[in-house]
């Protein structure tokens, strides 16, 4: 038991020291962008301006929109009051600005080919599919869509989306939206093969963003980590007994990685569970492998097959 503690101990003291490695290493690289509020560009031009304005942001305006579309636009009562709620929400990005200089300089640390992108702030009507676009160039942000979960232009948005909305999911998304294309699409449809791939993505945010909470990382709350901690061995257990993991019913990625206002094991405690604990799980199992494969880079997890990282990722969760 005393060997056991003290391997233990040893391991994550050598962890803490690769991380601090890491962290001064970031800290060195030289990091220089500027917001450009496209949000207060637009919607503060006359329709005189507006020539000047698709000039400088032409992929915001497709060629077959009119220009008369546009007027009207500024003149929608509606889009103004939307206008200035993102103003008081947003008269400056203060922390939003400093997270973000970390995240490129975590972004240029583990992907040195990826150089700092043009960053844009604008309102795209609440449209949640593209709250933000991370590429190697650009960088946009919708802030119409994170003023807040309890704010009276989401109230017909399902409750449990609405935590989604929150200005602590900016840098988590924007994680999201770079894994694009960065991890390897699922061999199969299994249960485990979608758990691990976004394992995966989640992974990147641990990386990238660091000092942020398992809990933002995820967009759960406090509460629901918590659950998936203190219940990780029964749901993994439930996952095991009932052979779901290589199963390919598509039906199961409904039932765990889907957004959803609980997870479906169909049991008593349903409806205490948060949505998409097959994400959480494969987290886990992702984390375990990178702790027990520590030659392993950022970039061969991401290219790697769900199977090789399950098999060696001595993944056991205890029970409580």
């Amino acid at each position: 038991m005393k060997k056991l503690l003290f391997a233990l101990v040893a391991i994550s003291l050598f962890s803490c020291k690769e991380e601090s490695k890491v962290e001064e290493a970031v800290a060195k690289i030289p990091i220089e962008f500027k917001v450009e509020r496209f949000d207060r560009i637009f919607w503060t031009s006359k329709p005189e301006d507006l020539q000047k304005v698709k000039a400088q942001y032409p992929y915001f305006f497709p060629s077959h929109i009119p220009d008369s579309i546009l007027i009207n636009k500024l003149k929608d009562p509606l889009l103004k009051e939307l206008y200035s709620e993102v103003q008081m929400q947003y008269p400056e990005l203060g922390k939003i600005e400093t997270d973000l200089e970390k995240l490129f300089a975590h972004v240029q640390y583990y992907f040195p080919k990826y150089k700092t992108p043009r960053v844009i702030t604008l309102i795209n009507e609440v449209d949640t599919d593209g709250r933000v676009f991370y590429t190697d160039t650009l960088a946009l942000i919708s802030l119409d869509c994170y003023l807040g979960k309890d704010h009276r232009f989401y109230v017909d948005f399902p409750e449990f989306k609405k935590p989604e909305m929150e200005r602590n999911q900016i840098l988590p998304n924007l994680v999201t939206s770079f894994c694009y294309g960065k991890i390897a699409s699922p061999t199969d449809r299994t249960l485990l093969s979608a758990m691990i791939y976004y394992g995966k993505e989640l992974y990147m945010k641990d990386k990238l963003i660091p000092e942020y909470s398992d809990a933002d990382k995820i967009g759960y709350t406090d509460m629901q980590i918590k659950f998936c901690q203190e219940n990780e061995y029964y749901m993994w257990s439930n996952l095991v007994e009932n052979k779901l993991l290589f199963d390919s019913n598509p039906k199961n990625e409904l039932r765990f990685i889907k957004p959803a206002p609980f997870s479906r094991f169909y049991i008593e405690i349903d409806n205490q569970t948060p949505g998409r604990v097959g994400q959480w799980l494969g987290w886990q199992i992702v984390r375990s492998y990178m702790e027990n494969n520590d030659d392993v880079t950022l970039e061969q997890l991401l290219a790697m097959d769900a199977k090789t990282i399950f098999d060696n990722s001595k993944y056991k969760p205890k029970k409580q």
